[in-house]
């Protein structure tokens, strides 16, 4: 048996041994896409192909940590109803033997075309990475074609994260990078034919875009125009936390601007970060049937927290968020929550309170939710919404401050994490059993984070230091369909 079959066998049992026991997880996520079992980190391959969305991921059905790395699959003909496929690439040739890492897809002439990041841990302790290509018909079954990309000169074994993208009758890659003064950088490629990459050099890092250190490395690039615009969204390492950002581990963000195609020069913004919460990386994008810009990133975060989450306990970790349609306003990302998601929409309450100085009690009846809070006027210090007891959201206005407190996976204190913000008119929430996408002012800031309670509060709370006029709605939510 070659050893790509006997990795598909040993999944497969895998899969039957925790089928049921991941089921009755109080934690499991209903409108989120979760591991089958093990560890789901990195979106890969985002991509609408015969009439389907794809949604690939890194995964390790193996265990809870980042050992074994292969591609899961899921794929939907309307992001509600999801199917589950057999995974599209595991670790089983030489290139590629410590892992299948991230990567992209495209289509093109009838197939599908995924590149991928091979990872091989050398006997002496070292790393090798090549980009690869694997090519489909069916979306379903791919044949490897091996290295495309070697590492060039001028770089660590860091190199990774190809996405690929078309103009006119060129294709482009990013490829995330550290170079060997231990720099983070963006590092351009182009193709006529898929198979043949000529090195155009940095996009964007140390002395090309930007005249200063910005991380030790870049992950997962993704490069688009936008509304006008060009944007580099990316992953850096090793940035130092700030009062108001870079709070997390690692961060994730974008920059804006315009990009030479003749000269291949980038002239950007400063870097902004996509999402303040606790539990946000490598997010990813594409283009939908609809010509939107779909965003999806990892729900989770590799710090030391990681094996706290109870799920664990149930031999699965992570998800990814839920779908995002990106729009560039202002010199800024704003990012909402797809359409097709108010189709999981149930119950309905709707209500206008004017509250003074004051608590309101909101009855909520079940873990599934979508809240939309329109803060007509707010004259006072301070507003809060306390969810079930679960977690916090509080609106300082006088300091232009809000802050997100949930409970550390230990059960040792609590935590927070906070951002800057002008004005706060609309909040926007979708809350799965253990999980919380907040978006304010139509996204142009936004929360994501896990959270874990043994509360039984049915009730939201909302708190007023001051005098405020809000309109309040709620649904209860429906699961995605498997």
């Amino acid at each position: 048996m070659n050893k790509d079959l006997q990795l598909r066998e040993e999944i497969n049992k895998r899969l039957e041994q925790v089928r049921t026991k991941k089921m009755k997880d109080p934690y499991r996520l209903a409108f989120h896409l979760t591991p089958p079992v093990g560890l789901m980190n990195d979106p890969n391959g985002l991509v609408y192909f015969k009439d389907k969305y794809h949604v690939f991921f890194q995964w390790n059905p193996f265990g809870t940590k980042h050992t074994f790395k292969a591609w899961g699959h899921f794929s939907s003909e309307d992001f509600i109803q999801w199917e589950e496929h057999p995974p599209a690439l595991v670790p089983s040739e030489w290139y590629e033997k410590d892992g299948c890492y991230s990567g992209s897809a495209l289509t093109h002439q009838g197939k599908l075309y995924l590149f991928y990041t091979g990872n091989v841990r050398t006997n002496n302790g070292g790393r090798e990475s090549y980009q690869c290509l694997a090519v489909s018909e069916d979306g379903i079954h791919f044949e490897k074609q091996g290295p495309v990309i070697e590492l060039p000169k001028g770089y660590t074994s860091d190199f990774r994260d190809p996405k690929v993208w078309r103009e006119k009758d060129r294709w482009y890659m990013v490829v995330g990078a550290q170079t060997e003064s231990l720099e983070g950088t963006v590092v351009l490629y182009s193709s006529l034919d898929l198979l043949k990459w000529k090195l155009e050099g940095p996009l964007a890092g140390p002395r090309i875009s930007m005249s200063y250190k910005f991380g030790y490395m870049w992950e997962c690039p993704d490069f688009f125009s936008l509304d006008g615009k060009d944007v580099l969204i990316y992953s850096p390492q090793g940035l130092e936390s700030q009062q108001y950002q870079f709070q997390n581990l690692y961060q994730s963000g974008y920059i804006i601007g315009s990009w030479n195609r003749q000269t291949k020069r980038f002239e950007h913004g400063k870097f902004q970060e996509l999402d303040y919460g606790f539990d946000f990386y490598a997010p990813q994008t594409f283009t939908d049937n609809k010509k939107r810009r779909i965003l999806i990133a990892w729900m989770g975060m590799g710090d030391e927290q990681e094996q706290n989450h109870p799920t664990v306990q149930n031999d699965w970790l992570h998800a990814l968020t839920i779908p995002r349609e990106l729009r560039v306003k202002g010199g800024r990302i704003y990012q909402r929550p797809i359409n097709e998601l108010k189709t999981l929409r149930k119950s309905h309450f709707e209500a206008s309170f004017n509250l003074v100085h004051e608590q309101k009690e909101i009855d909520i009846y079940t873990q599934l939710q979508e809240i939309m809070i329109e803060i007509n006027k707010f004259d006072g210090k301070e507003l809060s919404l306390h969810l079930q007891g679960n977690w916090k959201l509080t609106y300082f206005k006088d300091q232009g401050v809000v802050t997100f407190e949930r409970m550390r996976f230990d059960r040792s204190e609590k935590e927070t994490r906070k951002c800057l913000v002008e004005t706060v008119k609309h909040i926007h929430i979708l809350q799965d059993h253990s999980s919380v996408e907040i978006f304010l002012n139509n996204g142009e800031k936004v929360f994501t984070s896990r959270f874990y309670s043994e509360s039984t509060c049915t009730h939201c709370l909302l708190s007023v230091d001051g005098s405020a006029a809000l309109h309040w709605q709620n649904w209860d939510l429906d699961s995605f369909c498997f």
